[in-house]
């Protein structure tokens, strides 16, 4: 069944031996070159520190993180932030909040967060993280909190294949489901039930997961009578075993002894001998038919960190859907692989590069399109990036004085108290669009006034309020919101405002920096 096409495309070259960020800038230069496309400039210091702490740690920059990287004079400072970031608990915790809407959906909040970010904090390879969400134990410590990805999907055994062809290996396989793909001849019924033959004997066990030692996969073809289904993997790969079929009475009966008898002990029956899971796990890491996994992280961390994918749609990885820089991908997969699949060491290669810090404005009147990667893309704020960069906004500077320590505990804390808000607003999509509810949020909403726009002790207003120099305090409220210095248009504007509202001081504060919270410029990531 093995496709030879399909082979072909996913083949890995060898391993370059050029850091990360050079194989990513020689590939992106070698195609706008032979393009002819003139690349946007670099983004400058405020674009950019903004930029990788949004990015890397899901929040704004503080006005003395900005102050610190923009006046350095070190050759080095750039690769010293992004350490500093990488080794900060943000990076974790944020990462972790990514992946965990990768791997759900769009939705957050479960407890697999838990387990991600204690995985993501050690540093645990993207293949060791795979193995645990597939293969949980409970009663493992260092793995609480896996077992709730597959969980919530056990009830739907086709929803459960499609999830983690998707999630692991960027194919979605669904379209396979009812007949052979129309589309792309990769995919066939015996690619979607041969996945599915890996996951189709895990069943809920009163809230525990477990596994039957044997089952069968059926299938009725468009045409000819009904099949039964091989252990296969996307390319094609099997595994032969015998417990590709179906129970007898005798065996039937001592299964469901067992079953019931788990559910009184309320504990899950003990793990089979031969677990078709844990063959899908590994087949999918072998080093013949472990390409679609290396390039699927590949592709989803590039479209993290880029906004496009290499590949795009995220899902559509097959032999008629080529990357945008084929070589590229395939280098990046082969060094992943290499390394062990070291997601720290991937991220750090990639906002290393001069393709990830390019400015997002383009001057000239055409503008090149997207997959060339010769200018940065908006990128819309996630919940949690836009409610924890409202609430370092809103807070007086000085609130970010003190030892490192101290301010990253401030940090996590203005994070914890954002989730609540940040569950106002929708998760984006490639095609984002603010919508009704986040507008009328904006707008109408108390939440926004008692969070982010009081007066207090500590907030950005109640130091507002107490400057005497009017052009100062302007000055204080662009550069904490939008992480750079006002413009003198912006400023006139401001003092236009202001002293159209000298009999309202207080609420002319409050809407100036209403203003600057909800603009485009913070709504992005640019």
């Amino acid at each position: 069944m093995r496709s030879l096409c399909l082979l072909a495309a996913l083949a890995l070259p060898a391993l370059a031996a050029d850091p990360v960020g050079t194989v990513i800038d020689r590939h992106i230069d070698a195609r706008l070159r032979a393009e002819s496309i003139t690349p946007a400039p670099q983004a400058d210091d405020f674009t950019l520190v903004r930029r990788l702490t949004l990015d890397l740690v899901g929040r704004i920059p503080t006005t003395q993180e900005t102050h610190s990287y923009v006046q350095s004079k070190e050759p080095d400072k750039r690769s010293k932030l992004i350490d500093r970031l990488i080794a900060s608990p943000g990076f974790s915790r944020y990462q972790a909040y990514l992946f965990e809407a990768m791997l759900n959906d769009g939705k957050t909040g479960s407890g697999l967060r838990e387990y991600l970010t204690k995985a993501l904090a050690t540093n645990k390879p993207w293949d060791a993280i795979f193995r645990d969400l597939l293969l949980p134990d409970d009663a493992d410590a260092a793995k609480k909190g896996a077992g709730e990805f597959l969980k919530p999907k056990l009830s739907d055994a086709d929803k459960l294949t499609n999830d983690v062809s998707v999630a692991f290996f960027g194919v979605n396989v669904s379209c396979a489901q009812c007949h052979d793909h129309p589309n792309v001849a990769d995919w066939t019924q015996d690619h979607f039930y041969g996945m599915k033959s890996f996951l189709a004997r895990t069943y809920d066990a009163g809230g525990a997961i477990a596994e039957r030692a044997s089952g069968v996969v059926k299938f009725k073809p468009t045409k000819g009578p009904e099949r039964q289904a091989k252990l296969m993997f996307l390319t094609g790969a099997t595994v032969n075993t015998d417990t590709v079929r179906e129970l007898n009475k005798d065996e039937q009966k001592k299964q469901k002894e067992a079953e019931e008898q788990a559910k009184k002990d309320k504990k899950a029956p003990p793990p089979p001998a031969f677990s078709a899971r844990a063959e899908l796990v590994k087949v999918a890491l072998q080093p013949k038919e472990s390409e679609f996994f290396a390039k699927s992280i590949v592709n989803r961390l590039w479209h993290r960190f880029f906004g496009i994918g290499l590949v795009t749609p995220l899902d559509q990885m097959h032999s008629a859907n080529k990357p945008s820089h084929p070589e590229l991908l395939n280098e990046l997969a082969a060094d992943v692989t290499a390394n062990k699949y070291d997601l720290k060491r991937l991220i750090r290669g990639l906002v290393m590069s001069q393709a990830y810090s390019r400015a997002s404005k383009y001057t000239s009147e055409s503008h090149p399109e997207l997959a060339s990667f010769a200018v940065a893309q908006l990128k819309p704020l996630t919940p949690i990036q836009l409610a924890t960069s409202l609430k370092i906004a809103a807070a007086d500077p000085k609130t970010f004085d003190g030892k490192p320590d101290e301010v990253e505990k401030k940090l996590e804390q203005m994070e914890a108290s954002a989730r609540g808000f940040a569950g106002s607003i929708a998760m984006p999509t490639d095609n984002f669009q603010i919508g009704v509810s986040e507008a009328l949020l904006f707008s109408n909403s108390d939440k926004v006034l008692k969070e982010f726009l009081t007066d207090g002790n500590g907030s950005l207003l109640g130091r507002v309020k107490a400057e005497k120099d009017a052009a100062t305090a302007h000055k204080l409220l662009v550069r904490t919101t939008l992480c750079r210095p006002a413009t003198d248009t912006e400023l006139k504007a401001l003092a236009d405002y202001a002293g159209r509202r000298t009999d309202r001081p207080t609420d002319a504060n409050k809407q100036m920096l209403w203003a600057l919270m909800t603009c485009p410029e913070f709504r992005f990531n640019h």
